[in-house]
């Protein structure tokens, strides 16, 4: 099977097939996907850092499980009709 033919029959693998065959891929070629002669660009980097959230400070704003309250502590909020004539 050439490789055009392989590439014309991904389309109609299901999503498990396809998924099976990234696995090998990533098994065959390891890390050969990362290019260590050609890195990120400034502009790509920029572009990373702006959608990734921050990780700075994460942990300091974190509330310690001894502060949350159990979910039967919390107010129960129950909608009420009000009666007309009142």
């Amino acid at each position: 099977m050439s490789k055009i033919e392989i590439l014309e029959e991904l389309p109609k693998l299901t999503k498990v097939e396809r998924r099976e065959i990234r696995l090998k891929l990533a098994e065959l070629d390891g890390d050969d996907w990362i290019d260590d002669d050609d890195p990120l660009t400034a502009d790509e980097k920029a572009l990373l850092d702006a959608r990734l959230p921050p990780t700075r400070g994460i942990l300091m704003q974190a509330v310690p499980g001894k502060k949350l309250k159990p979910e039967s502590a919390r107010p129960s909020y129950k909608r009420t009709e009000l009666k007309s004539g009142a």
